[in-house]
């Protein structure tokens, strides 16, 4: 990644200042016509868990009347499979390992990298957040002011269920835009936190989902408890729907519907073993929908594989605001968005990039566990770059007394271990695999063919058959990483081990034998 001279710094500074003064000038005069950027993220929510795929468990009106009325993409991709890094990454439209500590999980956010929220206020925008921004982590030790998500609205709250969120956060975005000056447009960050665990029990079944429908992924065990964990997962899910209609609804009455450009997704994938925290598909496969009035088609399917990390470039091209004074991996959606009305072939990337180092406190010396990734329409190629190391977390805890713990306290790369039915009961390999399938070491290299294997289950890496495939992916992804100076194939490959944990305790393992 280039970085310019102070000069050129100062410079870009000079003529951004001076185009959002013109642009505030004009502004008090007349209604800048600009198109509203209405952004919706949910938290931990894999592809295809919206009933506008096709799935049949899920409910999601909203989601769906958005898709029938803009663009379903079938093939997003988040930069990463956790959500401090994956949000850090779209918000500056670079890839983890270009972000420093903002690269890893709760750690900092180093204020040389900007963000789309900051350029589109310089250029004239209002910038609100409601919900989960930027995190976790601790933005302020870096200098910056406020939530690289945008200013926070964050008062008006909901009665709510047990495990959901108590932000109201149509009501916070109702307020976000009764505040602002009504001559400017906006870009609105609304986060949701569903459908983030912990779930309560038995909600989804108690408000009418049905588990007959739920569709298992081969990682899980199809049994009752597995298909009523999902059902609480897509009350949450149909939770921030409802959410998201109220927006939608006060847009509408507004006027503003039609002048807004609407993008619902998630960060990462949902929290299940094997899903989040993994590069797998269902860790970094999300739903990702598009309004926007008459540029697209509406009902347009999108099959080509595009990254969240292209929204950086989308919303600053929408907004005609000024680029930061460095490179960026992101690549606009709008060529390809309006390719659906003009009916013209539009090819937008081969390929898209992940990675992974720290998710949670889980290993000796708060070590992660660096992986990268390429995922083609067909493949996906992962590079596990310490697989001596435990992918799910190490196997055992040393308590206060320094005792092991009992085996249950560990893997805690996978949300509320402990308590998962795939730990607590199907450690056994006589009983079935999938304990394994979620915690065993893992080779240097991975090959998935995702037509045919989804789950991610079958390791094609050394099977003859595909070992030109291998060396293709292998050989991309290495060139890739190291055009964009990735630490781990350079002589400074460690250097994400050294960035402070700053949210949530450091748990204390036995060091490996």
């Amino acid at each position: 990644m280039k970085y310019p001279s102070i000069f050129f710094s100062l410079l870009w500074l000079t003529n951004t200042a001076v185009c959002f003064a013109q642009t505030a000038v004009k502004n008090h005069t007349e209604k800048d016509k600009r198109p509203n950027i209405l952004f919706v993220i949910a938290d931990d929510q894999s592809f295809p868990h919206a009933s506008a795929y096709g799935y049949e468990a899920a409910v999601t009106p909203n989601f769906d009347r958005l898709a029938r009325e803009g663009a379903l993409f079938m093939n997003a991709f988040a930069a990463s499979p956790g959500c401090s890094p994956s949000r850090a990454a779209l918000l500056t439209g670079l890839n983890c390992w270009q972000l420093k500590e903002a690269g890893t999980h709760a750690s900092s956010f180093p204020a040389e990298f900007r963000v789309f929220p900051d350029l589109l206020e310089e250029a004239g925008y209002a910038a609100g957040l409601t919900g989960k921004g930027w995190g976790p982590g601790d933005y302020k030790i870096s200098g910056r002011t406020r939530n690289p998500a945008g200013s926070d609205f964050q008062q008006q709250k909901n009665e709510s269920p047990e495990g959901i969120s108590k932000i109201n956060y149509a009501a916070n975005f109702q307020e976000f835009y009764k505040q602002k000056e009504n001559h400017r447009p906006f870009v609105f960050w609304l986060g949701t936190q569903e459908p983030h665990r912990p779930y309560k029990k038995g909600i989804g079944a108690e408000n009418g989902l049905d588990a007959s429908k739920v569709t298992v992924p081969d990682f899980l065990p199809d049994v009752p408890e597995v298909r009523n964990d999902m059902l609480d997962y897509l009350y949450e899910i149909q939770w921030f729907d409802k959410h998201l209609g109220e927006v939608l609804d006060f847009l509408d009455k507004q006027g503003e519907l039609d002048n807004t450009f609407i993008v619902v997704t998630a960060d990462n994938g949902m929290s299940f073993p094997r899903a989040k925290a993994n590069v797998y598909e269902y860790g970094i496969h999300v739903p990702l929908v598009i309004r926007w009035d008459s540029q697209i088609k509406p009902g347009s399917i999108i099959g080509n594989v595009v990254s969240l990390n292209d929204l950086f470039a989308t919303f600053l091209e929408i907004g005609k605001a000024a680029h930061p004074p460095y490179d960026t991996e992101s690549k606009s959606l709008v060529p390809l968005l309006k390719s659906t009305a003009s009916g013209k072939e539009y090819t937008h990337r081969k390929a898209v990039f992940a990675s992974r180092e720290r998710h949670s406190s889980s290993r000796y010396h708060n070590l992660g566990y660096p992986q990268r990734a390429i995922r083609t329409k067909d493949f996906l190629y992962i590079r596990n770059y310490k697989p001596e190391r435990w992918p799910a977390g190490d196997p055992r805890e040393i308590g206060k007394d320094g005792q092991l713990l009992p085996s249950n306290q560990a893997f805690f790369d996978i949300d509320e271990a402990a308590g998962n039915i795939v730990i607590r009961e199907y450690k056994d390999p006589a009983i079935n695999p999938y304990f394994h399938w979620a915690t065993d070491k893992r080779p240097s290299e991975e090959l998935y063919d995702i037509k045919s294997d989804p789950a991610c289950l079958h390791n094609l890496a050394a099977d003859p058959d595909y070992a030109e495939e291998l060396a293709r992916l292998g050989k991309s992804l290495t060139a890739y990483l190291r055009t964009t100076h990735d630490p781990r194939e350079t002589a400074n490959d460690d250097i994400f081990e050294t960035y402070p944990r700053l949210n949530g305790s450091i748990r204390n393992f036995p060091e490996p034998e």
